[in-house]
């Protein structure tokens, strides 16, 4: 929204002013399904932007497919979502095999074989599940434990019985803040204090303020750039943005990639033209290659329309601060 806000005070796109439309599911499928309809019948949208969650994403990806409409950067890393036959989904993020093959690999490089996963009883939990067990594979590894929560609920008592049982070096966390800090909390007490490894989508801000000072120490897989690092030139061009547009929760992973998201759609808009169509934006998305963002490239070659497979992973240091 800060992008397009940006681009809007410049005049727009070939004059004409980006508007987004927000409708809130609740994370709730059915939910997701009538507002994607709302979107498309009533307000008679362009494109779908960012759409959120792995399980709302693939109840939506049908209506996606069936009516025709470009959707980027939908806010999931599900792997299997990303290998279904949908030629209108452009992702930007990496995927959560992409996230937990690097998280293994930083794991096993220096030695720790010891691995569990603490995980959400869902699609997306599911996939990141799968993605460490394919990583450890990878490299004759099992899985050491695991543990399930319901998100309906954020009860991880009986999840961390089965993990703490396991005794593991570290474990991997697919799952969202909240019950990712009363996961960390409740190990803690147990006496169990592993190397926890949290997913790009549990949000660092969010975390910090349910953790405390206790979030220290803990790794989180990043699928966007360092934002705080004015090395890159996208990264100073977003610092740079005038306050009025800026976002309220400032610069933070996940505003970042909103922002480069925003980029992308922006660039798609312009090479569209000054008429641009579902189609015209379909076909300019499908043939973008290596547009560089300013340090961070996206590119719609492959049929899985993958954009960008970017991870690295960043540690919360004693001041709270993210360390890459």
């Amino acid at each position: 929204l800060a992008y397009f806000n940006w681009v809007n005070s410049k005049g727009g796109v070939h004059g004409r002013n980006i508007e987004l439309v927000t409708l809130d599911d609740a994370y709730v499928v059915e939910k997701t399904m009538a507002n994607g309809r709302q979107l498309i019948d009533k307000e008679g949208v362009l494109a779908f932007f960012g759409m959120f969650g792995s399980a709302n994403y693939s109840a939506l990806m049908e209506l996606v497919n069936e009516r025709g409409i470009p959707s980027l950067a939908p806010y999931s890393g599900s792997d299997e979502l990303r290998t279904k036959n949908s030629p209108n989904t452009f992702w930007l993020r990496a995927s959560y095999g992409d996230e937990t093959e690097k998280i293994i690999e930083q794991l096993t490089t220096i030695g720790v074989n010891r691995i569990a996963v603490f995980y959400q009883d869902d699609a997306f939990g599911q996939a990141g599940l799968s993605g460490v067990e394919k990583a450890l594979q990878k490299r004759n590894l099992k899985l050491q434990g695991s543990g399930v929560y319901d998100k309906t609920k954020n009860d991880v008592s009986e999840a961390v019985k089965s993990i703490a049982a396991a005794n593991p070096q570290a474990v991997v966390m697919i799952s969202t803040y909240k019950p990712t800090a009363a996961f960390v909390k409740q190990m803690k007490k147990a006496g169990q204090i592993p190397q926890f490894f949290a997913l790009s989508v549990v949000g660092y801000k969010a975390l910090q303020s349910e953790l405390g000072t206790e979030v220290s120490g803990i790794a989180i897989s990043q699928v966007v750039p360092y934002p705080w690092a004015g090395t890159l030139s996208v990264v100073r061009e977003f610092s740079a943005l005038p306050k009025e547009v800026q976002p309220k929760s400032g610069v933070t992973y996940t505003t970042f990639e909103g922002y480069l998201a925003a980029k992308v759609m922006v660039e798609a808009l312009k090479r569209a033209g000054p008429k641009p169509t579902r189609e015209k934006l379909l076909a300019v998305l499908s043939g973008m290659r290596s547009f560089d963002l300013g340090g961070f490239t996206v590119d719609y070659a492959d049929k899985e329309r993958r954009g960008s497979r970017f991870v690295e992973v960043t540690i919360v240091g004693n001041s709270g601060r993210l360390m890459r």
